[in-house]
């Protein structure tokens, strides 16, 4: 527990003692709104047909409703993964693999299925532990959209 000025801080991050192998959690859900793929697509320059011309995909794709890029369904996911398991505890994002698993649709509401798979401390840093998780995102029909492996640099609450 951290206490600034007398009051508990809520809302900080997971320590790398908090992350055996085996453990599990979810996120919260989070609608992909039709505003925030507009955004997206703007912000990055994705604008690629598919995601940002409708008579394209009424005339010529087999998909016919918005399709949200695979990169900003990581991206959404990762936010909420931040929000609730890393502030002040995450320090690096080391590698992962990633797997698009399905399409993700404007209004398809998202969560992330989280296991610990690795957990071991630091070679070369005493008050770090490196985490992996595989992290499974999941729409509203508990239909699988993405899989991704992140292996991340935590802080640990005390050294080994």
């Amino acid at each position: 527990m951290t206490v600034i000025g007398g009051y508990e801080v809520l809302g900080l991050g997971l320590y790398f003692e908090d992350l055996p192998v085996g453990r599990k959690f979810r996120t919260v859900g989070r609608t992909l709104t039709e505003a925030d793929l507009v955004n997206f697509i703007g912000v990055t320059g994705m604008t690629e047909v598919l995601f940002s011309n409708v008579e394209f995909l009424r005339n010529e794709s087999d998909i016919k409703q918005r399709v949200v890029p695979a990169a900003m369904v990581y991206s959404f996911a990762e936010g909420l993964l931040v929000h609730s398991t890393m502030q002040h505890t995450g320090f690096a994002f080391l590698h992962m693999d990633l797997n698009v698993e399905g399409p993700t649709f404007a209004g398809d509401t998202i969560h992330v299925e989280c296991d610990v798979i690795e957990s071991r401390r630091s070679s070369s840093r005493p008050n770090r532990g490196l985490v992996r998780t595989r992290n499974r995102v999941v729409n509203q029909d508990s239909r699988l959209v993405l899989t991704y492996t992140p292996l991340r640099m935590v802080k640990a609450r005390r050294d080994r």
